[in-house]
């Protein structure tokens, strides 16, 4: 009995990693212009400021409007920093994800197009 315990732990370790791992979220680069959710778009649900990117695309209306992206407040969009107000184009590059409707992106690169304003 007491060799059967060990050898049980060694197959159930085995089994852990043979197990093929979840397959990544494929990354996405996205463009468009990053603003507060909280201070510029007044997004009653965040009481503090929020990145949100605002990217360009036809609804299945076929009417032009912005799709948006709430970016996940990691290292990458620490860096990057709060807009508030100001409005700033950008090129953000992650993993898409929805979470209680919305749609977030996990930056995992952001860059700040050449023009400053995109107002």
């Amino acid at each position: 009995m007491k060799l059967l315990a060990p050898v049980a732990l060694v197959a159930v370790l085995a089994a852990a990693v043979a197990a093929p791992a979840a397959p990544a979220a494929d990354a996405v680069t996205l463009q468009g212009k990053i603003l507060c959710a909280k201070c510029a778009l007044k997004k009653d649900a965040f009481k503090v400021c929020q990145n949100v990117l605002l990217v360009p695309e036809k609804g299945k209306d076929g009417v032009a409007r912005d799709a948006e992206y709430y970016i996940v407040n990691n290292d990458v969009n620490k860096e990057f920093g709060e807009v508030c107000m100001d409005a700033k184009k950008a090129t953000v590059t992650g993993t898409v994800s929805e979470k209680d409707g919305l749609k977030w992106i996990a930056p995992s690169k952001m860059e700040p197009d050449p023009e400053k304003d995109a107002h």
